[in-house]
């Protein structure tokens, strides 16, 4: 079964449980088509599914930064102890930048 399936399924009954709630389990009185609550219903959901897409990429971007800052430089062998703080620093400013920014995305 497909995603969209599975997704239509889910929509309509949400939405003729919706429908139940406010009138009753016989739907005496609806005028409302189920179709027409379940694409509401559908809409939000595929939202919130490509938000969250969105902040998986995310997330999955800024662990990539964070190791590749994260990994010694060829040369770490060489620098100068002031030279290694100053590259030490620079890091940490952009794993603060960065974490900051994913923050910011999902708060």
């Amino acid at each position: 079964m497909t995603a969209d399936v599975l997704l239509e399924r889910a929509a309509m009954a949400a939405a003729e449980e919706v429908l139940r709630v406010i009138y009753g389990d016989d739907l005496q009185g609806c005028t409302v088509s189920i179709d027409n609550v379940a694409a509401v219903i559908r809409a939000a959901i595929e939202a919130h599914v490509a938000n969250s897409a969105e902040i998986t990429d995310l997330h999955g971007k800024a662990f990539e930064a964070v190791q590749l800052l994260a990994t010694p430089p060829a040369d770490g062998g060489t620098l100068s102890p002031e030279d290694l703080r100053s590259l030490l620093g620079e890091r940490l400013d952009k794993i603060h930048e960065l974490a900051t920014k994913i923050l910011g995305a999902t708060g």
